[in-house]
């Protein structure tokens, strides 16, 4: 009779954790940092239970913003690509063109007819989630003053680009 209890309260406790995100990413970034992005993707990416998945930073590049903030990005958008792409699901992290950087991975995608959705609160299709993940990167992109779409990955996987970026090469 634990497990159910136990599996119940851990899911109450993420429930929590995103809907205060949630009310404290939407407030204007005020004092952004410059960072490196390998090193936030590196820290993120070590916050999420990755099984057999790997992670590739394509480019060396410095964004400035919140750090802290930021990790919740990477550190959702990594477990948004393991929960649909699987254990084996390959993420990729990079420069898109002067102002940007994106996200990617190998999963199945998100079908262009939901795309904006995936972003409102409470948009899920993973068994168990909070549908607050990708809301949360949306509100701290813009918070940061950056725009995010979802478009298709190289490799038919999901894509998420950030534009107008601060980046210093």
């Amino acid at each position: 009779h634990l497990t159910p209890i136990v599996d119940s309260l851990d899911r109450m406790a993420e429930i929590i954790s995103d809907t205060l995100t949630l009310a404290r990413e939407g407030q204007v970034v005020s004092d952004p940092e410059p960072m490196a992005l390998l090193n936030v993707v590196g820290t993120s990416w070590k916050n999420v239970r990755t099984d057999e998945a790997t992670i590739g930073v394509e480019d060396e590049v410095t964004i400035t913003g919140d750090r802290s903030r930021l990790r919740h990005v990477f550190e959702n958008l990594f477990r948004n690509a393991l929960e649909h792409g699987g254990a084996p699901v390959t993420v990729r992290v990079g420069q898109l063109g002067d102002d940007g950087i994106y996200v990617e991975d190998t999963g199945p995608g998100i079908p262009e007819d939901t795309r904006e959705e995936v972003f409102d609160p409470g948009h899920t299709s993973a068994s168990g989630g909070t549908g607050l993940g990708l809301t949360i990167v949306k509100r701290i992109a813009e918070a940061h003053g950056w725009q995010v779409a979802v478009v298709d990955g190289t490799e038919g996987g999901a894509r998420f680009e950030f534009t107008d970026v601060d980046l210093a090469q």
